[in-house]
């Protein structure tokens, strides 16, 4: 899977969960200052993402997280590891 398809289900996961548009979602955005998402909504992005795509992401990895592109570096790394 490409960094572009992990991209677009991160951003279709934010715009169905947090209800923002999907032009305001860009790779650099910040998960709480531009998208408003809190740390529960973030565990419940990466619980979607565990589903969707097969992985396991644990809890003490969600410090790292602050952009979508953080988001999606992070699945990158787990379906690299995981296949």
């Amino acid at each position: 899977m490409k960094e572009q398809e992990i991209y677009e289900i991160v951003k279709g996961i934010l715009v169905k969960r947090m209800g923002v548009s999907a032009s305001a979602i860009l790779p650099q955005s910040s998960l709480t200052e531009d998208i408003g998402a809190d740390s529960l909504e973030l565990v419940d992005l990466m619980m979607d993402l565990e589903e969707i795509l097969g992985i396991r992401i644990e809890n003490s990895e969600l410090s790292d997280v602050e952009t979508v592109r953080d988001v999606v570096n992070l699945v990158e790394n787990k379906r690299n590891v995981t296949v």
